[in-house]
């Protein structure tokens, strides 16, 4: 039956990894995967949300932002 453990390290200067396994394994070889997660959306560069933001509302003027956030506003005296 094959083993399996679960291993959340960090990853090493040098991109080097330190991974400690049960007592008994010396010499035995061992298959490692690594997933590297995908970075979030909020650690994306400001630069390319700003751009990804503007393309979603390029035919918003000022005024109608400004309008749309006093509607909210008053909604909320309702």
């Amino acid at each position: 039956m094959q083993s399996a453990i679960r291993i959340t390290t960090k990853i090493l200067a040098g991109n080097k990894l330190e991974i400690q396994v049960p007592p008994g394994s010396v010499g035995e070889e061992v298959e490692v995967f690594v997933i590297i997660p995908e970075k979030p959306p909020w650690r994306r560069k400001v630069l390319e949300l700003l751009t990804e933001i503007r393309s979603r509302h390029v035919s918003r003027t000022v005024e109608e932002i400004d309008r749309e956030l006093e509607e909210v506003r008053n909604s909320w005296d309702n």
